[in-house]
């Protein structure tokens, strides 16, 4: 595991360039460093040790030193790919995985990502063609920014990379801003800076004489397929699931696990027990308030399984953590969860190098209850003369209707029902709606965003998905934008910012596709989530754990933000300096406060209010980029 960061050109890079770079991604990679330098290509990566720990340095070369990579991630199939490669006239130098790239490069060509299994995100210079090929994985588990001017084209695992050339315009880009006010993160390609993206998930990147094409080498295909009953499938999750968690248990630094108390992280630590020699170590944050608070559950697990177990109880963060935090994360990023994630995270590493986790269960499996709500909508039957006029009724009886009333829950559902599917669903998923991000913007940047709709990127996914039902095809829309978006970035930006590697069994290609083409009916049944793999866990764990309802990994964000977060809410986002920036009306960010105050529900978007005010502080307010903490 690495951070990765380089520049190709026309001219010749800068070798001490490069090395800054890296020396902005130590925490990835505390352990080593390495370079390459030549005429029009600087590659460089810093590394965390994990598999070859003595003979898996970087970059790796070909046998005549004429391709070179840098690498971030696993692969998991390496020594399959090592016997194939060697079998086919290929010398090897180490035993790990990162040579395998060059390798199967020389043999496939572009064409080695589709024979890759694992998490991964490369840069690999071709020196005899002049050209360099950055690739991403299949759902995002690995970052990659980039960004060229013609001539050049930087890239890194970090924005803070990037940012170590002074010559890097920080700009924020308005339509970036836009987006993040709908989601709560800043969706690929965009970054919060003009003129730097994020290469997607399953893409891939060549430049070549300046000249950059990207295009897409993976897409999920949720075509329906046949299924056999519900024990024989599964009895093939299970299968799938134990080889997946077998495979990202190679490590020859001490491994644990992620064990909240839900569905998903327990399928792992039991899979993973099934596996080990010893017994697991596990990790837990706790809360002090009951209703956010999972370790009765993770208790439970622990225990059937005779588990190390480790808790931690997160309570207000403190002060110290919320400008760490928002320096680990780049840009602007609204997910409260990343509290207890990088805490997590953070105990985990004083134990292990390598955590394994459930991400992914509920996309893969049809685990949120969201799923289950537009399942119910989609079966009311509606003219579409009516939904104009279901719109208007429920915008209102949202305004009028008390917090956390029957009446608020009705509104919202008639709203729902005056949309189209991929609509409604993006009505779901909004921090901020339309109309409240357009009473909020100045004149100046209405002006900016002008025309500019968030929800067409999720308009786009559900157009792209081959599902067979609008729920079906809803599960798509969220592996192809808020996994990747939202989940992954906490958790890689929590695990790397302690320096900890963490593993996703349930996105492990094999696995994720086989689901994908799984009748809805066996992900969702009569209003119950993740059907499947509930009747697969019942020989592996408790029935409390099985049955009990779903809780998401939140923290009482609303309840913190009427407490101890209120005073540095208040002032940060009603100061001069908040105000100065000519983005949102005072009056209507002073609204928002008091009506949050005053018992409304406000708290996800104060919060993605006060993390873009502390990222401006942290990053576009300081006066150079060697400014930034090392």
């Amino acid at each position: 595991m690495c951070g990765i960061a380089g520049l190709v050109s026309t001219g010749r890079p800068d070798p001490a360039l490069v090395r800054s770079m890296c020396e902005a991604l130590v925490h990835r990679g505390p352990d080593s460093d390495g370079y390459h330098d030549d005429a029009h290509a600087g590659l460089g990566m810093r590394r965390l040790a994990v598999v070859d720990v003595a003979g898996g340095a970087q970059p790796v070369y070909n046998e005549d030193r004429t391709v070179v990579a840098v690498y971030n991630g696993e692969l998991y199939n390496f020594r399959e790919l090592h016997r194939e490669l060697t079998g086919l006239g290929h010398r090897f130098t180490s035993t790990g995985d990162s040579e395998c790239l060059v390798h199967a490069y020389e043999e496939y060509g572009d064409e080695l990502v589709h024979r890759l299994r694992g998490m991964f995100a490369f840069a690999l210079w071709d020196a005899r063609r002049g050209r360099l090929l950055l690739a991403r994985d299949r759902v995002g588990k690995k970052p990659l920014y980039w960004r060229s001017d013609g001539t050049s084209l930087w890239f890194g695992s970090e924005l803070k990379a990037l940012l170590r050339d002074p010559a890097v315009p920080r700009e924020l880009d308005p339509v970036a801003l836009h987006h993040y006010l709908t989601y709560q993160y800043v969706p690929a390609p965009w970054s919060i800076y003009q003129g730097v993206r994020k290469l997607p998930p399953g893409h891939l990147l060549v430049w070549r004489q300046g000249v950059t094409e990207v295009r897409r080498y993976w897409r999920l295909d949720s075509a329906p397929r046949p299924a056999g009953t519900v024990t024989e499938e599964a009895e093939r999750l299970r299968e799938l699931l134990l080889d997946a968690t077998r495979v990202r248990m190679v490590s020859e630094r001490p491994l644990g696990a992620f064990l909240s108390g839900g569905l998903d992280s327990s399928a792992v630590v039991a899979a993973m027990a099934r596996h080990a020699s010893g017994p697991v170590k596990t990790f837990t944050i706790g809360f002090d308030e009951l209703a956010f608070d999972e370790r009765r559950y993770a208790r439970m697990v622990a225990e059937r399984y005779g588990t190390d177990h480790h808790e931690l109880v997160v309570n207000q963060p403190a002060a110290a953590l919320l400008p760490e935090l928002t320096w680990h994360y780049d840009e602007p990023f609204a997910d409260s969860s990343a509290i207890p994630s990088f805490c997590v995270a953070r105990l985990s590493r004083e134990h292990v190098t390598v955590a394994l986790n459930g991400d992914g269960g509920d996309e893969c499996l049809g685990g949120y209850r969201r799923y289950a709500l537009m399942a119910r909508l989609r079966g009311i039957p509606v003219p579409g003369a009516a939904r104009p006029s279901l719109r208007r009724i429920g915008a209102a009886m949202l305004t009028r209707a008390p917090a956390r009333s029957w009446l608020r829950d009705a509104g919202r559902v008639v709203e729902l029902l005056g949309l189209p599917p991929s609509r409604r669903y993006a009505r779901l998923m909004s921090c901020f709606g339309p109309a409240q991000k357009l009473a909020l913007y100045t004149d100046a940047l209405l002006e900016r965003v002008a025309g500019v709709d968030s929800y067409t990127l999720l308009d786009d996914a559900f157009a792209a998905s081959r599902a067979a039902t609008d729920v079906g095809r809803l599960i798509d829309v969220d592996i192809a934008t808020y996994l990747p978006g939202d989940l992954l970035v906490k958790v890689d930006i929590a695990t790397m910012g302690n320096s900890l590697e963490a593993r996703s069994p349930f996105l492990d290609h094999h696995l994720l596709e086989w689901a994908a083409g799984l009748p809805l009916e066996l992900k969702i049944r009569s209003g119950t989530t993740k059907y499947l793999l509930k009747h697969a866990l019942v020989p592996w764990l408790p029935a409390e754990v099985i049955d009990r309802r779903k809780s998401g990994f939140g923290v009482p964000m609303a309840r913190w933000l009427r407490t101890g977060l209120r005073e540095l809410s208040h002032d940060v986002l009603t100061d001069h300096t908040a105000r100065s920036r000519g983005l949102f009306r005072p009056a209507a960010v002073t609204r928002l406060l008091r009506a949050h105050d005053a018992g409304h529900d406000h708290g996800d978007r104060i919060w993605a209010l006060l993390q873009l005010e502390l990222w401006h502080r942290a990053f576009m307010d300081r006066p150079a980029p060697h400014a930034l903490r090392n």
